[in-house]
């Protein structure tokens, strides 16, 4: 596992170094091999030559994210929608606004589709998400409706998704419009599909809050006090906001990310 570690000689604002495993996320992390880049990891950088706190980083799958995150395993979970699940195990604090949408490719000029029910009508396509990622209930009922149906495609990471995407393999991709084209446009096998992909929002998937969740069972009270200001600090400054804007085009961020 590939691990790393964010330094300052005074550790100013945290008691012990901060652990925090993540999910390759489009440009939100990124795996370039020994070195994990992106929007989240550029940011902990930056608090860490600020403020004075160690981040330890590595990468994992997202469903075993979650399951860390879950278990007290992992300090943060960076890039993530608020639910109410993770509500149950974590302090959620919001950088940007964001939404989940149903997407393909526009050369096979689909029916459109506007809401859960018009989506399940269509007995016969095939649906894509990736196994961790979580949008709220009705997000999550609508993956039990497509089980049922033997429509739903559970895969590993948005790569594979992609892939499935591209290869014809699936009809659908349902997730955040950022994942699926920054996993594309940072893969040579599928970064043609970024400039083919359909967007279409869902009714029942509305605009929700993005940002980082901090564990309640691993981290003391004063180290949360501390990291909160933190976040609280560069929320005022926009930084997550503007590493959404250095990174992706125009239209994926109105597809799919707002600033609060």
């Amino acid at each position: 596992m590939l691990a790393v570690c964010l330094c300052s000689s005074a550790f100013a604002h945290c008691s012990r170094p901060i652990n925090v495993p993540m999910a390759v996320t489009g440009f939100s992390v990124i795996d370039q091999g020994d070195i994990i880049s992106g929007i989240y990891p550029e940011f902990l950088r930056s608090l860490s030559a600020k403020e004075g706190c160690e981040f330890v980083m590595s990468l994992v799958p997202r469903a075993r994210l979650e399951l860390m995150f879950e278990n007290g395993q992992a300090d943060f979970m960076v890039a993530s929608t608020r639910t109410p699940r993770r509500d149950k195990h974590g302090i959620f604090f919001p950088f940007i606004r964001s939404r989940a949408v149903l997407m393909s490719l526009s050369a096979l000029n689909r029916q459109p589709v506007k809401n859960f029910q018009e989506l399940l009508n269509q007995s016969k396509a095939k649906v894509a998400v990736v196994r961790g990622f979580d949008y709220g209930e009705r997000y999550q009922a609508l993956l039990i409706d497509l089980q049922k149906q033997g429509r739903l495609v559970l895969d590993v990471d948005p790569l594979s998704v992609a892939r499935l995407l591209k290869l014809g393999a699936v009809d659908y991709v349902l997730m955040a419009p950022s994942i699926l084209a920054g996993t594309a446009q940072t893969d040579s096998r599928v970064a043609d599909i970024v400039d083919q992909l359909r967007y279409e929002a869902l009714a029942e998937l509305p605009w929700g809050e993005s940002g980082v969740y901090l564990s309640r069972k691993s981290l003391n009270p004063e180290d949360l006090a501390a990291i909160q200001e933190m976040f609280e600090n560069a929320a005022r400054n926009g930084l997550i906001w503007k590493g959404f804007q250095r990174y992706y085009k125009e239209e994926v961020l109105r597809e799919g990310v707002r600033p609060l």
